[in-house]
């Protein structure tokens, strides 16, 4: 996302046309505006951009008012746009010079500096932007270049591309690896939910494709979850659970609870996506060398280490579609394995919401 800019630099290169000033009637008021909907709007920009030709200048609505505004650079147009209901405004540059000069920036990018963020059209200002971060002498340098007029305007940061934070899916600290529970949030920030016995490794953590953030907090032994604050700005965070080859990732809807002998699945990064039936509900759990966890469900759904934190859900329901599920809980541990078969214990995810007053994000 380019953000508005601090402070803005000008390259004017090229002859400047003079701009004719038209008085519209004072009794022609607009029809179109933001209340008449996007296709109404979609539909009027369309006919008005044909009718115009080579005379269009771009369309928008002003924030302000709400009404429709039409460019052009044809002062004469100016009584069609207003008869169909629109505002006109005369302009410097049309939208098929504005696209050339933004198509040459295109062709340009074998030199393209890192400090140059992108270029766009800016419809209202009728010029073509250039971002440069931190205003750039190379940057700057690169814009002028280009033989075409654009203006430079400075932003704090170059854009990254985002990725998801996805139940099942990977989840490594710095003694480890876990998966990734589910997403969540409070009224400022972000969080990976995922099992204690996980976060109690603490500092920062990474996912499949980078850093998310550093552990916040950690409940091991009693209970058996924690969280990871998600401090990168270039984190997504979904309400979604990895499927793996079982088939397309399926969508958190709600945290309902599966009753005893109602069918789970769960998701983790050693054996993918397993499903089988709850088979006991508030268990305490003895791992050892005084780990004692209360409150845990029993399932006969299989994991293996690795699998640790990682998403148990509802089963989605067959046919076609994205498919909807219920979170229920992290993988906390269990005996067996994938090949023999096993039994797998979970930490309840409502207990982690209510403890830490979050919410879980969901469609």
């Amino acid at each position: 996302m380019i953000r508005r800019p601090l402070r803005t630099f000008t390259v004017l290169i090229g002859a400047a046309a003079a701009v004719t000033a038209f008085a519209t009637p004072a009794s022609a008021s607009p029809a179109l505006n933001e209340a008449a909907g996007p296709a109404t709007l979609a539909a009027a920009q369309q006919k008005l951009g044909t009718s115009l030709g080579a005379a269009f200048a771009g369309s928008w609505l002003d924030t302000a008012t709400g009404e429709l505004v039409v460019g052009t650079t044809d002062a004469a147009q100016s009584a069609r746009i207003r008869a169909a209901g629109a505002v006109p405004k005369v302009l410097r540059h049309s939208t098929a010079e504005l696209k050339h000069i933004q198509s040459t920036l295109d062709n340009r990018t074998v030199s393209l500096p890192g400090s140059v963020a992108g270029w766009y059209i800016d419809v209202v200002a009728n010029d073509v932007v250039v971002s440069v971060v931190g205003g750039d002498a190379t940057g700057r340098a690169w814009a002028a270049s280009a033989g075409v007029p654009v203006r430079v305007e400075q932003v704090k940061s170059a854009p990254r591309p985002l990725w998801d934070v996805i139940g099942g899916q990977g989840l490594y600290f710095s003694g480890g690896a876990c998966s990734v529970g589910f997403n969540a949030y409070d009224d400022d920030d972000r969080y990976v939910i995922t099992a204690g016995h996980c976060t109690e490794l603490g500092g920062t953590v990474h996912g499949v494709d980078g850093t998310i953030g550093k552990v916040a907090k950690s409940s091991f032994p009693g209970n058996d979850y924690g969280t990871v604050k998600v401090t990168h700005s270039d984190v997504d965070t979904p309400p979604r659970v990895d499927r793996y080859e079982d088939g397309n990732d399926v969508r958190i809807e709600g945290a309902d609870v599966v009753g005893v002998g109602g069918r789970i699945c769960r998701s983790g990064i050693t054996t993918h996506w397993q499903c089988g039936r709850v088979e006991a509900l508030d268990q305490t759990v003895n791992y050892g060398n005084g780990n004692v966890v209360r409150g845990l469900t029993q399932t006969d759904a299989c994991a293996e280490p690795g699998d640790s934190g990682g998403s148990f859900v509802s089963r989605p329901s067959s046919g076609s579609g994205t498919k909807l599920v219920q979170a229920q809980g992290m993988t906390s541990g269990g005996s067996g394995d994938c090949r023999s078969g096993g039994t797998t214990f979970f930490q309840p995810v409502k207990e982690v919401l209510n403890r830490y007053d979050l919410t879980l994000e969901k469609d």
